[in-house]
């Protein structure tokens, strides 16, 4: 008798053309499901890695989310500003260790512009507290310095000692220039897979120099006041976006905490970024169920090919299964042969769908991370990519006994008649 393996190779080769497609298929829903895990995973870790050290986020009192998005991720808009005076005397209370202020609200060609200090780069920190680093440069050290996140650096194409104009508004082009106050790009920060990559930081004294002739988001009607002249003048921020705050303690987080969303002199809102994070997670759950869902079927849609594959091909092959039993193999070697079949047909799908995986994370991961700010790891197959792997072997072990079953339930002269 030949021996099991080698015969169920020979017979897939023989029909290679319905075997090619079916492997394909699975091979196609197997780069779904591991794709959708891998973006999920990663856009978790991306989002989990944002900001670390930090205790709590201070607002205008709104959601925890809301604060989160606008000041982290730099994603919509503050409800509302927070008083210079109130900033300073939160900045003040006992047990905090450092601030870091934020003012958002302008942009650059589509990439968001934020005013801070130099205590930024000095404080904030992403991953496991890893702190930013200059590629090129220094931190600003004028009214008008810009330092640029990786990304912004590169699509732009700026270097240290170019002159960038920020815009007024969001969005590609924002609503007006301010032209008349042009910045000088003074450093350029590394790469941190984060929004920080996507962000133009000026100081906050900068953000106050290109406004000084504006009111309420437009220039003010025969007024202009140049660069050299703004740098002889006050230019202490009257209020700010939002501020980041680290304590001496986590202890200390939580009644500073209670302090700030008590604060009498104008509603805020304290958050603390790993509570956020949580809260974000628990209200993307239902799409993050949905993309899995989808994917599963997806598997499973595909396994059902296979299936149908071989049960339509079986009575193509009654009479080979017949000539197999009357040179000797017993109901048991049909069952295997089938069963084998199926299983080999599972794990090339298996194995090609990880390949298309990683071709395609060659190719997308430049332009997903450019567009998106999103980094996809390629490294190699986490426990549980190879637990789906596992998976989709074993579906197509289990899908292909239904019809090896039928077959070894064929006796030898049914696969003898000739019908005609």
């Amino acid at each position: 008798m030949t021996p099991i393996m080698p015969l169920a190779y020979r017979s897939l080769l023989n029909r290679r053309g319905t075997v090619g497609l079916t492997i394909m298929a699975i091979a196609l829903s197997v780069m779904l499901v591991l794709g959708v895990e891998r973006v999920r995973h990663d856009a978790k870790a991306s989002f989990a890695n944002t900001i670390s050290g930090t205790d709590l986020i201070v607002g205008a009192r709104s959601g925890t989310i809301q604060l989160l998005l606008y000041s982290v991720f730099r994603i919509g808009n503050a409800t509302n500003n927070i008083s210079w005076k109130s900033y300073r005397d939160i900045a003040a209370q006992p047990g905090i260790a450092w601030t870091v202020p934020l003012s958002l609200g302008d942009s650059h060609k589509g990439f968001r512009v934020m005013g801070t200090t130099a205590d930024y780069f000095r404080h904030y920190r992403y991953g496991r507290k890893k702190p930013l680093a200059f590629a090129a440069g220094a931190p600003f050290n004028d009214v008008f310095d810009t330092v640029l996140g990786a990304d912004a650096a590169q699509l732009l194409g700026y270097e240290l000692g170019d002159a960038i104009v920020v815009a007024h508004g969001l969005g590609q082009a924002g609503f007006s220039k301010h032209d008349d106050k042009p910045f000088k790009v003074t450093g350029i920060l590394e790469k941190t897979g984060t929004p920080v990559d996507r962000t133009v930081h000026v100081s906050l004294a900068g953000i106050e120099a290109i406004h000084i002739d504006w009111r309420s988001g437009s220039r003010i009607p025969g007024m202009t006041i140049d660069a050299d002249a703004v740098q002889q003048m006050s230019l202490q921020p009257k209020a700010i976006t939002a501020f980041l705050v680290g304590t001496n303690s986590r202890f200390g987080a939580f009644r500073l905490q209670r302090t700030i969303n008590e604060y009498p002199r104008e509603p805020l809102l304290a958050a603390l970024p790993g509570v956020a994070l949580q809260e974000l997670w628990d209200l993307m759950g239902t799409a993050e169920t949905a993309l899995s869902a989808i994917s599963i079927f997806v598997v499973a849609a595909g396994l059902l090919g296979m299936l149908t594959m071989l049960l339509s091909s079986l009575n193509e092959r009654r009479r080979e299964i017949a000539i197999l039993r009357s040179v000797g193999a017993r109901p048991v070697h049909v069952f295997g042969l089938l069963t084998l079949e199926a299983g080999l047909i599972s794990l090339a799908g298996a194995i090609l769908g990880l390949v298309f995986l990683y071709l395609g994370l060659v190719v997308a991961q430049p332009i997903i991370d450019a567009q998106y700010g999103l980094f996809l790891s390629i490294g190699p197959p986490a426990m549980r990519d190879m637990a789906i792997l596992g998976l989709v072997v074993s579906g197509g072990v289990l899908a292909g006994m239904v019809p090896a079953f039928r077959a070894y339930r064929h006796s030898l002269a049914d696969g003898m008649i000739v019908r005609l």
